[in-house]
């Protein structure tokens, strides 16, 4: 059976730490968790992921980290791999932001910080769901 995996971007480590410390809670074992603190890395874990076959299956990402935005950041994924399930995290994402990452990255859902951890799964669960 082929490994499944979640991967959360965030520039801030103690986000992507809760992110994962939630998601393993209540999603259990049966996904691999990984993190990157900005979108290039997320691309390299990604491209590893993929070569290792693993499939990814979800990416959180915040929406305001260096270097580039969420929403470009998912868009460009979503180019190479539309089969992955969007969602954007952010404290200050702006509504033309969201729309763009839901046109061009079909974004599923985008949460705002500090967020709920029942929105978060209940997300990650619908998210899921449509694979």
């Amino acid at each position: 059976m082929q490994e499944k995996a979640i991967l959360c971007v965030d520039d801030e480590s103690i986000v992507l730490e809760s992110l994962v410390e939630q998601l393993e809670k209540r999603l259990g074992e049966k996904y691999i968790y990984e993190t990157a603190e900005t979108a290039e890395e997320g691309f390299e874990i990604i491209e590893e992921l993929v070569t290792d076959h693993v499939d990814v299956l979800i990416i959180v990402s915040d929406w305001l980290m260096p270097g580039m935005k969420g929403d470009e950041f998912l868009t460009k994924v979503h180019q190479k791999f539309p089969n992955i399930v969007k969602v954007m995290l952010t404290g200050q994402a702006n509504e033309e932001a969201i729309k763009r990452a839901k046109e061009s990255a079909n974004l599923h859902a985008c949460l705002f910080k500090p967020w709920i951890e029942e929105e978060l799964v209940q997300t990650i669960k619908t998210g899921l769901n449509k694979l």
